[in-house]
């Protein structure tokens, strides 16, 4: 899947940004990983779970989540959470876009899966221009 990856490293204005992927599939978040990791940005850890995702939130500048994690369909409060707390820029990445839709306050973009590299890759330059412009 990741051979649309664009993979030159991007200057973006900012300081180098981290990437927390919140998500319980394994092949998905070492997807995301990979995608991250081709745009020249850190990823700051990968959570399955609250707990997990809560636990990486301070190194995180932006964040991918899915709703249905190892705990449940906890992706909403983990979101909101990140947004309130720690000021990560959110975007939702599950096959129940429904799930958050109007749900969590603050939350940058909603991807419906299956995502391609390519739709990531523009959800992300997007988030590194909201952060840039904040």
């Amino acid at each position: 899947m990741a051979s649309d990856v664009e993979t030159k490293r991007p200057t973006y204005g900012v300081a180098r940004q981290s990437v927390l992927i919140v998500e319980d599939e394994f092949l998905i978040a070492l997807d995301l990983e990979s995608t991250i990791k081709d745009m020249g940005l850190n990823v700051a850890g990968v959570a399955r779970d609250k707990e997990q995702a809560l636990t990486l939130a301070p190194l995180a500048d932006i964040a991918f989540v899915d709703v249905n994690l190892a705990d449940g369909a906890t992706g909403p409060e983990i979101g909101q959470r990140l947004v309130e707390e720690f000021g990560v820029t959110v975007v939702f990445m599950t096959g129940n876009p429904e799930a958050v839709v109007g749900r969590v306050e603050g939350a940058l973009d909603i991807l419906s899966k299956p995502a391609t590299p390519s739709i990531v890759q523009t959800s992300l330059r997007h988030a590194l221009d909201v952060r840039r412009s904040g």
